[in-house]
C-alpha cells in the first residue's frame, strides 16, 4: 500500500521539503536546485527563474515521496526458492545497484568538504567504496551462478528422482562460504556506520545535507539487514537443508 506523500507546496523551498524527506534531494539534485544552506526560494520563483516545468517537478516530487509499506508479516519463509530469490534480486539488488554508487560519490564531496568538522566521514566514505567494488560484483556472482545453483537444488529435490543427488554433487557451489564470509563483511559495515553517527542521529547543527546522507545511510542499513536476513535465515539454510537430503540419497 501506499502512505499518503508530504504535503509540497509551490511556494515552499527546497529547503523546506528536503527537511521533510530526504529522498526529494535526489530530484532537486537532477534538476540542479540547490536544497542545503541556500535553498530557501520557493519553488515556483525558482522554476521561473532555471525554466524548469513546476507542473513535472511537483509530479516527481510527489512519487519520490510516496511509501511503499511492505508488511513484516509477509510468510517469506513459505515462499518457493525461485520467488524468494527472484525477490531478493528485483527488491534488494536493484536497490544497492541504484544507490551504492550514488551514495559513494555524495560522501565523498561531502567528506572532501568536511573533514575538519567531521574526520570520520572519511572512513564511512571508504566503506561506500568498499562497498561498491567488493559487494557490487558479490550481488552479480550471486545472480550469476549461485541463485542459479539454488534453484536447480530446489528443483532438483521437488522432482525425488534418481539422479537428483548425482546433481546436486556435480553442481554443487559454496553457499556457506557466501553466508559466512561475505555477508560477515557487510554485518561489520554496517556496526561501523551506526558507530560513527551514532545510529545515524544529526549532530547539533548539521546542514540539510549532512541530514540526507545519514537518511540516505539508515535507508541502506534497513535494506542490508533484511537482505542479510533473507538470505542468511531462510533462503541459504532451507536450500542446504535440500541439498544435504539429496547427497543422503546417494
Amino acid at each position: 500500500m501506499f502512505l499518503p506523500a508530504i504535503d509540497i507546496n509551490p511556494k515552499s523551498s527546497a529547503a523546506d521539503i528536503v527537511r521533510q524527506d530526504y529522498r526529494t534531494a535526489d530530484i532537486f539534485r537532477k534538476y540542479g536546485i540547490g536544497y542545503c544552506c541556500g535553498g530557501r526560494w520557493p519553488l515556483e520563483m525558482v522554476c521561473a527563474t532555471q525554466q524548469i516545468d513546476l507542473a513535472m517537478l511537483m509530479e516527481e516530487l510527489d512519487r519520490a515521496t510516496r511509501t511503499l509499506q511492505v508488511s513484516p508479516t509477509l510468510p517469506f519463509e513459505t515462499w518457493s526458492i525461485d520467488f524468494l530469490t527472484d525477490y531478493i534480486i528485483n527488491i534488494h539488488h536493484r536497490y544497492l545497484f541504484t544507490t551504492i554508487p550514488a551514495l559513494g560519490e555524495s560522501l565523498r564531496d561531502f567528506a572532501e568538504e568536511h573533514t575538519g568538522k567531521y574526520p570520520y566521514y572519511a572512513t564511512i566514505s571508504s566503506h561506500i567504496a568498499k562497498l561498491e567494488s567488493e559487494i557490487i560484483p558479490h550481488l552479480r556472482h550471486e545472480e550469476e551462478v549461485i541463485f542459479p545453483y539454488l534453484r536447480q537444488v530446489a528443483h532438483a529435490y521437488q522432482a525425488s528422482d534418481s539422479f537428483a543427488g548425482l546433481l546436486v554433487k556435480t553442481l554443487r557451489k559454496p553457499v556457506a562460504k557466501v553466508m559466512d564470509s561475505e555477508h560477515e563483511i557487510l554485518t561489520n559495515i554496517l556496526f561501523s556506520f551506526r558507530g560513527l553517527t551514532g545510529n545515524y542521529t544529526p549532530p547539533p547543527g548539521a546542514c540539510t545535507s549532512h541530514r540526507v546522507i545519514l537518511s540516505r545511510l539508515k535507508e541502506l542499513d534497513h535494506d542490508l539487514t533484511q537482505h542479510i536476513y533473507l538470505e542468511n535465515n531462510i533462503l541459504f539454510p532451507r536450500v542446504i537443508s535440500m541439498e544435504k537430503e539429496l547427497l543422503e540419497r546417494l
